[in-house]
């Protein structure tokens, strides 16, 4: 059945992005032509950003964060704003293909450089811990009962997400970002439907069992200490929709297809607004998950992220409510992963290698097996990940997130918000060394700080560290770099 199901969604999939990516250029690729309409892109930008990740965590998180995660989904809305005043008429008035060339306006070539690097350690782990997170799953209810090994499931995952994303790169991605939206928000909306029904709760009863559960707590004020503290939540996540949307090629590549600045930024707010919504769900969904395991006396799986998988797919409900965990697992994991590799490609191709006076035949070969060489590399990264893993997926993701982003978001910052400029050389040794400072204040902070600990809010000491490196390294007006 779970066969079927993967199989009926990639034809669709396959179907889409044939359609969409007819007579795909270069240009097609990259930037999509600059032609998407803003409601199209606001609608594939849910899906976009909603993660197997998401999909799967947020539900079982619940158990030990309650709604805490809302404070940090709050700081997304304000990242959100502030991403489309600033940075996309900045992109769009320097016509960027891809945001790193930014940098070496402002900068130099080593900026550059180093912003690009970053963002491919930052993306290439984040895509391949997502990535990895549904092969996971996969494993559990496909490979091992046909005593297939993990190294075949990580294979044909990554290659099915190559195949579809090779021809036409964000041209299509628009279009099968909005086929994962629709999958997703039907998925979680007849998951709610149907664990509901089996606790034969109305509407109005679903609305008092959620706000009642002690596990609804969504403002934390008490504890400084605790990494739900609304401040560091909230800040963390103003920030980390800055970097990982605004400063990450890969989010950006479709808020720049949008035919204006304008109709981006109409792209961007909404799309902010709808993701509130679909967060809220997830959260509500891990409620009733955990009601209901109560009220049946089941145990919960000893990892969090096991919830939502185990109850789906483990008969107590109709089998459709597998089949929609399913969908909305592999709708949520691939296209992200295939809009990973999309602009891991373009900022590859155009950062680090360079097109410049290449036709666009030699520039279609290079991106071509660069495009390969990335599905490559994610595979490998997400078999290393599986020996690895000790940590919830989604506290991974923000961890690792927290350490490559930071000095990206510094950069930009300093960029944008100062006139200084800077010894350009050098700036790879800063955007190095904050990283490490930020490790080593994580590692003593509860003894430096009478038990603080450092959690996501990490990435704001990261940028700071980068912003006071760049102030070090600024020199007189006028002055070159040699």
């Amino acid at each position: 059945m779970i066969l079927i199901v993967i199989a009926a969604y990639f034809a669709v999939l396959f179907t889409v992005s044939f359609v969409a990516g007819k007579r795909s250029d270069n240009e097609g690729f990259f930037v999509g032509n600059r032609r998407s309409m803003w409601f199209v892109v606001a609608f594939a930008m849910i899906g976009s950003s909603i993660s197997g990740v998401t999909f799967v965590s947020v539900p079982g998180m619940v158990g030990a964060s309650s709604f805490s995660y809302l404070q940090m989904v709050l700081g997304f809305a304000v990242g959100q704003v502030l991403i489309a005043f600033v940075l996309v008429p900045l992109f769009y008035r320097m016509k960027v293909i891809s945001i790193y060339e930014y940098l070496e306006s402002r900068f130099g070539a080593s900026s550059h450089y180093t912003g690009a690097w970053f963002f491919f350690v930052s993306k290439m782990l984040g895509a391949s811990v997502r990535l990895f997170l549904v092969c996971l799953t996969l494993q559990l209810l496909v490979f091992d009962p046909l005593h297939l090994p993990f190294i075949l499931n990580v294979t044909c995952t990554v290659a099915l997400v190559w195949l579809y994303t090779f021809r036409s790169g964000v041209k299509s991605l628009i279009w099968t970002d909005s086929l994962k939206t629709c999958c997703l928000v039907t998925s979680v909306g007849m998951c709610i439907y149907y664990v509901a029904a089996d606790l034969q709760l109305s509407f109005a009863g679903l609305a008092e069992t959620v706000a009642g559960s002690e596990l609804s707590q969504m403002f934390f004020f008490d504890d400084f200490n605790d990494k739900r503290f609304f401040p560091k939540q909230f800040l963390a996540g103003v920030f980390t929709m800055i970097a990982m949307t605004g400063l990450d090629q890969d989010m950006m590549q479709r808020n720049l297809s949008c035919r204006n600045p304008k109709d981006s930024q109409k792209n961007v707010i909404t799309s902010g607004i709808m993701q509130f919504v679909i967060n809220l769900l997830f959260l509500v969904l891990g409620v009733l998950l955990y009601t209901y395991t109560a009220k049946r006396g089941i145990e919960n799986p000893a990892m969090s992220d096991e919830l939502f998988p185990t109850i789906a797919t483990g008969g107590y409900f109709p089998a459709i409510v597998g089949v929609l965990f399913i969908v909305g697992l592999i709708s949520s994991a691939y296209a992200t992963a295939g809009s990973a590799l999309t602009a891991l490609t373009t900022s590859f191709t155009i950062d680090i290698v360079g097109t410049k006076g290449g036709s666009d035949e030699e520039v279609r070969r290079l991106r071509k097996r660069i495009h390969a060489g990335m599905a490559f590399v994610m595979a490998a990264v997400i078999f290393v990940f599986n020996m690895l893993n000790n940590t919830s997926v989604i506290d991974a993701v923000y961890t690792l997130a927290s350490y490559t982003y930071g000095p990206i978001l510094g950069m930009f910052v300093f960029g944008i918000f100062t006139k200084r400029r800077v010894r350009d050389k050098y700036i790879p040794v800063v955007a190095i060394l904050s990283p490490i400072l930020c490790y080593v204040l994580q590692k003593h902070s509860a003894s430096w700080f009478n038990g603080y600990r450092f959690s996501y809010e990490l990435l704001l000491f990261n940028a700071l560290f980068t912003f006071v490196g760049f102030l070090a390294l600024t020199k007189k007006c006028g002055k070159t770099d040699n």
